[in-house]
């Protein structure tokens, strides 16, 4: 059955907790880090658990990332309720290692699922299954290291175990109770325990038996609507439905020590090819411990954005458009209107193959609403005897309409 989900080729993904107060990547710091997080810091347990109470960022921060997921053109939003340290940024009555214990006491969860609201956007909320500080998890010391990536060192005991699952259970109840309609629960952290252990089957039940509409992600274990690449669009689209998760620079969370953000034309084409391809791209920022976004963030956000504003129509409400070797870039397509994306700046002229050259309405460069010339041809036969040919277009691109992020060219065809 479709869903909104089948069109919402854009959304903002949002690392946020206590650790953000120090610029620490959120979680992995303490176990020491990972070797696909490159500026990841190694801190120690206490230490990197100790800001838990004296985060105090400004007042409803979420309402500013809502409205600039909506600038954006972005349709949906997920926020990182509990990360893999265990830190609850909701209220929680099963945990008493949460925000609400913290200086700002208020529960974020719910000032975010009330501001992506507001702007009329899909809310969705990152769960992590493992939990490093849960001490029937149990909690990981400084003892544990060097973290073993698949497996977690101290087994729980069957009694520990039995309480921590129902810790777990309760906060995803809790989650999917107290705020409203759920659009995306995106779990992670799976890969510490078999889908028996987590008794996924059971959450899952649980799941569509309180919100059955609600998509859950691939990493659940056993269980997913959708698939999801991290910081990567692959080659081939997955069978299925699918999201390439990515960030900004090297971190999830805002980190002081990582200034490799991407430009604002790679994102830009990232997002043309996962349109392209018929994903979605869920684009994370990493607010800083006052909940603010840094200026690198925002300045490359800002051209993404200006943009958006000119082309969301080739993106938003797509799907995937010719084959490769129709045309050597991404497009995509809505009803009779096929949209190429230039990733590179073309020479006099761009080349399409294989459309129904007789039935072309309209070429025109998108961001500048103009008309360019083009021309067609196709076989002999064809054109003597054939009412609808396929053949091919050569499109002449002058350089007044050459976007410098990515210049989009819509192609309408009559029915």
């Amino acid at each position: 059955m479709p869903t909104w989900f089948d069109a919402a080729r854009f959304g903002m993904f949002v690392h946020w907790d206590h650790a953000s107060q120090r610029g620490l990547e959120l979680s992995w710091p303490l176990v020491g880090g990972l070797s696909v997080l490159p500026y990841c810091q190694d801190v120690p347990v206490a230490e990197y658990h100790a800001t838990a109470w004296t985060f105090d960022p400004e007042p409803d921060s979420a309402r500013t990332w809502a409205r600039l997921a909506g600038r954006l053109g972005m349709q949906y939003v997920v926020f990182t309720a509990k990360h893999h340290s265990g830190y609850a940024m909701f209220h929680t009555e099963l945990s008493d290692f949460s925000v609400r214990q913290s200086t700002y006491g208020r529960d974020i969860v719910r000032e975010f699922v009330q501001a992506v609201r507001d702007e009329g956007l899909h809310v969705g909320l990152y769960f992590s299954l493992s939990d490093w500080h849960h001490p029937d998890y149990p909690a990981f010391t400084d003892q544990d290291r060097p973290y073993a990536f698949g497996r977690q060192g101290r087994p729980p005991t069957a009694e520990q175990w039995e309480r921590f699952l129902r810790v777990l259970h309760g906060q995803v109840r809790e989650l999917l109770t107290r705020y409203g309609p759920i659009d995306v629960l995106w779990f992670d952290g799976g890969w510490e325990r078999t889908a028996e252990e987590w008794r996924s089957g059971e959450l899952h039940a649980m799941i569509r038996t309180l919100q059955p509409d609600l998509l859950v992600n691939d990493r659940l274990p056993g269980f997913g609507d959708f698939d999801t690449p991290e910081q990567f669009v692959p080659a081939e689209p997955p069978g299925r439905a699918w999201e390439t998760c990515l960030t900004l620079n090297e971190s999830w969370g805002y980190n002081l020590h990582d200034t490799r953000f991407k430009s604002a034309r790679q994102l830009v084409h990232t997002l043309c090819e996962v349109a392209g391809k018929g994903g979605h791209l869920l684009l994370n920022v990493s607010p800083m411990g006052n909940g603010r976004l840094q200026t690198e963030a925002l300045e490359r956000l800002a051209a993404v954005e200006a943009w958006m504003a000119a082309s969301r129509e080739s993106i938003l409400g797509t799907e995937a458009g010719l084959a490769p070797w129709q045309f050597y870039g991404p497009s995509t397509r809505r009803g009779d209107v096929v949209y190429l994306h230039l990733l590179m700046r073309p020479y006099d002229t761009i080349t399409v193959r294989g459309v129904p050259i007789r039935r072309v309405h309209s070429v025109r460069a998108l961001a500048k609403n103009r008309e360019l010339a083009w021309t067609s041809r196709c076989g002999v036969a064809d054109t003597l005897f054939n009412p609808d040919p396929l053949g091919e277009l050569r499109i002449e691109v002058p350089e007044a309409v050459v976007d410098p992020l990515a210049t989009v060219i819509a192609i309408e065809f009559a029915r």
